[in-house]
């Protein structure tokens, strides 16, 4: 299995989508309560799985011979359960499909959730939130010199 913390190849638009679903939350609520808002975060539907079709394929492999995924996180685990679930009933209506095109065609499909604990829903709202101020303040800084 990978190994544990290693960089995602879709942070970027994992956070970004995940700043779209903190804002959404943010400007509904009348009274903010930050460590209920990272919960009800990481439990909004989000755009896809963030996950490379090369992972899930290997995942939905290992599952098929009987993997259970224990030495995977919970969200990690239930995230690739959900997308066996949805790839194993693309494979009973197109047998012919391998394995890594039914995972290409389940990881891009929207997700019910994002699959992080609202920990790291944290880190990540708050990194991009200081990125999107120190980006904010190098322009400003460019048009006042």
């Amino acid at each position: 299995m990978k190994p544990h913390g290693s960089d995602s190849i879709f942070k970027q638009e994992r956070n970004s989508d995940l700043m779209r679903a903190y804002h959404e939350l943010v400007t509904a609520k009348e009274f903010v309560c930050v460590s209920e808002i990272y919960n009800e975060v990481v439990n909004m539907p989000s755009a896809r799985f963030w996950v490379s079709e090369e992972r899930a394929s290997i995942v939905i492999s290992a599952m098929m011979r009987g993997d259970k995924l224990t030495g995977m996180r919970q969200t990690k685990r239930e995230m690739f359960e959900e997308i066996y679930r949805r790839a194993m009933s693309i494979k009973k209506s197109h047998p012919r499909m391998s394995v890594f095109e039914i995972a290409c065609i389940v990881v891009h499909q929207p997700a019910p959730k994002f699959y992080i604990t609202p920990g790291s829903a944290s880190v990540y709202i708050i990194n991009s939130k200081k990125k999107w101020y120190e980006e904010r303040k190098r322009k400003l800084r460019h048009l006042f010199m």
